[in-house]
């Protein structure tokens, strides 16, 4: 008998049997999971039609509100494409009683999630703010629906209109930009709701007047047209007087006339090919399916999940682990009001004919419809399905919380527990429902797309425009006109409130950020831990002092190989029996790195977490690194290099982030980690399990635990999974930050894009600061100049100017040397002119112009006041609790900052700014196309230098 073992296999030895234990345990019963699914509410109604529904929730000092109006794209007549949108932009521009943008008051009381949505059925606006300003914001939502019309003006007009146009070039100079244009072109007919995008037509924007946009606000947002919810730290009565306070006085608008959008079927197959600066073909196969107005959309939706959204799906299974044809597979039905389209996509394995891969792709499709999914399958998707609500509970507002959750349930379905019942109905579905919906709905004529890599022949920004029958110019049959005035509509009989200013914000409620608790494993990891409570989900971080600084100068893209092959497979389970474990237990494993840590995070349900942290171990210490695996995932990586070379924004970061730090600094690596494919093409299996064993170790690791259990709880299981894993015998792995970082001269690099509708700016410096450093201060000098929405850059280059959709210049944190760097896609006529604009109100700001009294109090206030929403959510604290461990930042860090924000001064602010950031030695890459750009860089006087089309 060998009497000595190598480390690792002694912590294989003594390991493994906890886990087949942990793996074996049996996940929740769904229907438990199911009953967990619950959001508590009371609803009232306003004589002016406004439905109301209240969410009680008093986890956090906040309140979330949800104003969902019943109206989009598919509304919209012949010659209006995109006005739903459009007015989602106009909303946020203020109004007759609270003039200027929206933004701004609520930044300063400390709004987060604040944003507006339009899509084809509706449009909504959402914002969390502290308890103490809700009626502030009560006022502000009610002034946009009934006080709007007298603050757009003809400059309000043209302005929101370029930045919306703006907002359409940035989405079509992304690869596959064309992609949704041709999906609804061809799937639904002339004259269909759903036949043009929401974004809409140039031309159509363009020719929208004042009276256009004023008449279709009268004609839809009115409150009988509209449904607001709020859940958090509010109550019924609460809510009853204060929304009829300030919503009771407005008018009820003309009822909307119901739209109808019957679900088409193509006559017979269709096919395109269409060319996109895309890196490798992609192959759809597309169907017009039933929406929510149909039963038939959730059987539908469970059979795209286990087709192609699951991680263990059908398509994942024969198209790219079993055949190889594919780098990624995807199944989706992206389901709407009134229609849907269930879309399958594959991406073809370079070097593989698209003919082949699309015949597999059909015969995948053919056999799921004809045979079904399994007991099994069906478990899994609605497991995942459940588990996903589970965590989306935890936070009240945003796109997706409780009370959006309510609002969407009432206005598409007429229940704002829909959501109960389509989990219950998921719960109770049985594999034969699922396959008569796809034999029903599937085997009629698809569209067929292919996107060939090439230059495009056909652009964006003419397209997406309304179609009707042009032999005859009628109408479709769901137009109205605008001027439609409301009939009957009841007298109010609320008292008008006082509107001359917004309310008083009220004394907020401090952050209380949870208490960090301590323990230390039997094999000396440390573990922190913070109670949450309010769903019943625990979050754990197994974190290792790495990132992609600790690629080997020689090998860059190294940990992003190991980490997606680790992600295939462990010594007990093949890459599928993996992804079928996790979806059994309802758990989410994710294994990413940034600069300086990597990461293995579980999301786990409460009642599944002790199986959930035996798979999360077998991931970490027993990974199967499998030769087969490894070669599939190589594949995938150089795709994913080559599409970084095709997108404008990943393409000028791999330029710009090597050339700032040079080539042998930790952080001189392309940010994504992908690192070089020359590399990549030569990495074995060896490389890979020589990184792990050096850099992944008890001594190098950190777990953070947030959640619904107790410390005790948790570490005797992390005892169990991770407390006998032993340390090598290799010295303790370190990272080099004594190398010089080269000196920069300012100067353009400038990649050419031919084609794009849009210049992609992305410029930076290294500076004299560490992310270990406090740089309270220098981020909020850093958000007045542009890192916050009001910021000067983005206003003067979006609000002011209408160039861009947005912009954004920020200081990265990592623990080591920082970089400042601004971001700032715009319009290609202005894209010479846009870095001028930058470059002169950065000097200005280091100059004359420094930080303003009235800038420094918006952004302290907004970024004291947002605390209490910032850490909602368990995934916030945990990031919060990983950011105090890795920084070294006192346990009540987070709830000393408001102190802080308020005592900071404009010279204080300037001070840090000025010793830190300058325009001076400034790298500027631009990505765009070259021929149209050049001649307006070269009267920047700075230095050009020229990169060819990535090819």
């Amino acid at each position: 008998m060998q009497r000595f073992i190598s480390a690792s296999l002694l912590a294989i030895a003594i390991a493994a049997p906890t886990h087949v234990i942990a793996q074996e345990a049996k996940p929740a019963p769904l229907a438990d999971l199911v009953s967990k699914v619950t959001i508590p509410y009371e609803s009232f109604k306003l004589d002016n039609g406004l439905t109301v529904l209240v969410n009680t929730d008093r986890k956090a000092p906040v309140v979330a509100l949800s104003v969902w109006y019943g109206v989009g794209s598919k509304n919209e007549p012949k010659g209006k494409t995109g006005f739903a949108h459009l007015f989602e932009h106009l909303m946020f521009n203020g109004t007759e009683n609270v003039p200027g943008d929206f933004f701004q008051p609520l930044q300063q009381v400390g709004a987060t999630d604040l944003n507006g949505t339009t899509w084809f059925d509706r449009t909504n606006y959402f914002e969390t703010v502290p308890t103490a300003a809700l009626d502030m914001t009560l006022m502000m939502e009610s002034d946009r629906m009934g006080h709007l019309l007298g603050a757009v003006t003809q400059a309000v007009l043209d302005n929101q209109r370029k930045v919306v146009q703006n907002e359409k070039r940035q989405g079509d100079n992304n690869p596959f930009g064309m992609v949704e244009y041709e999906q609804l072109e061809n799937l639904y007919p002339s004259g269909h709701p759903y036949h043009h995008s929401t974004i809409g037509s140039m031309a159509d924007l363009d020719s929208a007047s004042l009276d256009d946009v004023k008449g279709w606000f009268k004609d839809h947002y009115g409150p009988n047209n509209a449904i607001l919810a709020l859940s958090g730290d509010i109550d019924l009565a609460t809510a009853k007087a204060k929304v009829t306070k300030w919503f009771g006085d407005i008018p009820s608008g003309p009822s909307v006339k119901p739209v109808s959008a019957p679900v088409p079927t193509l006559p017979a197959p269709l096919a395109k090919t269409i060319k996109d600066q895309v890196a490798t073909t992609r192959i759809y196969r597309m169907w017009a399916v039933p929406g929510l107005d149909n039963p038939d959309y959730l059987p539908l939706d469970l059979a795209a999940s286990v087709l192609g959204g699951l991680a263990s799906s059908r398509l994942d299974d024969a198209l790219v682990r079993q055949q190889k044809v594919a780098v990624a597979v995807s199944a989706d039905a992206e389901i709407f009001a009134q229609a849907a389209q269930f879309v399958v996509k594959a991406d073809v394995t370079p070097g593989q004919d698209p003919a082949k891969v699309a015949a597999a792709l059909d015969a995948a499709i053919a056999q799921f419809v004809k045979e079904g999914p399994s007991a099994d399958e069906m478990l899994r998707a609605a497991t995942s399905a459940t588990a996903g609500e589970i965590r989306g509970l935890e936070r009240t507002g945003s796109g997706s919380g409780k009370a959006p959750t309510l609002a969407e349930g009432l206005l598409y379905n007429g229940d704002p527990e829909h959501y109960r019942k389509e989990l219950a109905r998921i719960a109770a579905m049985k594999p034969g429902e699922v396959a008569a919906a796809m034999q029903k709905w599937l085997t009629r004529p698809a569209f067929a797309l292919t996107v060939e890599p090439g230059a495009r022949v056909e652009g964006g920004e003419g397209r997406g425009g309304f179609y009707t029958n042009e032999a005859t110019g009628n109408r479709p049959a769901y137009f109205r006109d605008p001027d439609m005035q409301a009939k009957g509509a009841p007298a109010s009989s609320v008292a008008k409130a006082d509107r001359s200013k917004l309310p008083a914000v009220g004394e907020l409620a401090p952050l209380d950020f949870p208490s960090i608790e301590r323990a230390t494993l039997k094999n000396g990891i440390p573990v922190f831990f913070a109670r949450r409570a309010a769903v019943p989900t625990v979050a754990v971080r197994v974190s290792f002092d790495a990132g992609y600084a600790a690629d080997p100068k020689s090998a860059l893209g190294t940990q992003s190989l190991l980490l997606s092959l680790m992600n295939e497979g462990t010594e007990k389970l093949d890459s599928s029996a993996l992804a079928r474990e996790r979806e059994r237990l309802g758990a989410v494993i994710s294994l990413s790195a940034n600069t300086d840590t990597t990461s293995f995070q579980l999301d786990a349900l409460s009642s599944n977490l002790a199986p959930s942290l035996g798979l999360l171990s077998d991931v970490v210490l027993h990974p199967a690194l499998d030769p087969t695996e490894l070669e599939r995932v190589r594949t995938q990586q150089l795709a994913g290099i080559a599409a970084e070379m095709k997108n404008p924004q990943s393409l000028a970061a791999r330029v710009l982030n090597p050339t700032l730090y040079g080539t042998q600094h930790p952080y001189a690596f392309p940010p994504s980690g992908t690192g070089d494919p020359a590399v990549v093409k030569t990495l074995s299996r060896a490389d890979l399990a020589a990184f792990h064993a050096r850099w992944f170790r008890p001594d190098t690791a950190q777990i953070f635990v947030v959640g619904d259990t107790t410390l005790d709880q948790v570490v005797k299981m992390l005892d169990g999974s991770f407390g006998s894993w032993k340390s090598n015998r290799m010295a303790r792995p370190t990272k080099d930050f004594s190398v010089a970082i080269p000196a920069q001269k300012a100067r353009v690099i400038l990649v050419d894009r031919p084609g794009s509708p849009q210049s992609f700016i992305q410029a930076g410096k290294v500076i004299d600061a560490k992310g270990t450093d406090d740089l309270v201060t220098l981020n909020t000098a850093n958000d007045i100049l542009g890192g916050n929405f009001l910021g000067r850059i983005n206003m003067n280059l979006r609000e002011d100017k209408g160039w861009s959709y947005g912009t954004f210049n920020g200081v990265t944190a990592p623990l080591d040397r920082v970089k400042f760097q601004i971001i700032a896609p715009v319009q290609t006529d202005q894209t010479g002119a846009a870095i001028a604009e930058i470059r002169k109100q950065i000097d200005a700001f280091v100059g004359t112009k420094g930080v303003s009294a009235a800038e420094l109090d918006w952004s302290t206030k907004g970024s004291a006041r947002e605390l209490p929403g910032m850490f909602e959510t368990s995934g916030a604290v945990l990031e919060g609790l990983a950011k105090i461990v890795t920084y070294k930042r006192p346990d009540n860090y987070y709830e000393t900052l408001a102190a802080r924000y308020e005592k900071m001064t404009p010279a204080q602010a300037d001070k840090d700014f000025r010793a830190k950031i300058s325009s001076d030695s400034m790298v500027w890459v631009v990505v765009g196309d070259a021929a149209k750009v050049k001649p307006q860089l070269a009267q920047l006087g700075l230095p050009i230098e020229e990169v060819a089309e990535a090819k």
